[in-house]
């Protein structure tokens, strides 16, 4: 299967979210919608990009914007991250990685010489008609959110 590109619509997902209910893309159509991709809730980069996010968040808003954070952990871990942290942005639940799978992050990765699957850290900006506006991939944390939102301004 090939990638997703600028320009392609993006796949349209509705997943268990944090504090219930559930998250449904079609449900921001007209909206800008970054949708960031990330391995694992607490650990120390996914930690530092989701409070980034948070931070953030009241000039997404501004913006016209929507954030949400999406990875394989459960709705209920994701309750507790958020907790933990005080974030405020949204967090989908993906634990059967169809999504994750249907944007093309399901990957092999290595650490200390040893390979494995799992998700590559990602950002995908979709504009207001649906369709990709930019893509971040293999992510570094360190002033990523103000990069997304800086693009997300430009839109």
């Amino acid at each position: 299967m090939a990638d997703l590109d600028v320009g392609d619509l993006a796949p349209q997902f509705e997943l268990p979210r944090d504090g219930g209910g559930s998250l449904n893309l079609a449900a921001y159509a007209g909206k800008p919608v970054v949708l960031y991709f990330y391995p694992q809730d607490d650990t120390t980069s996914c930690t530092q990009e989701a409070i980034s996010f948070s931070q953030l968040k009241p000039e997404f808003e501004k913006a016209g914007a929507v954030v949400i954070g999406l990875s394989p952990d459960s709705a209920k871990k994701h309750d507790k991250f958020k907790s933990k942290y005080d974030l405020t942005i949204d967090l989908a639940a993906d634990e059967e990685r169809k999504v994750i799978e249907a944007y093309h992050l399901w990957v092999e990765k290595s650490m200390y010489g040893r390979k494995y699957m799992g998700v590559e850290r990602a950002t995908f900006l979709i504009g207001r008609d649906g369709r990709i506006a930019r893509i971040w991939r293999k992510v570094r944390v360190k002033g990523h959110a103000e990069e997304v939102l800086e693009a997300v301004r430009a839109l």
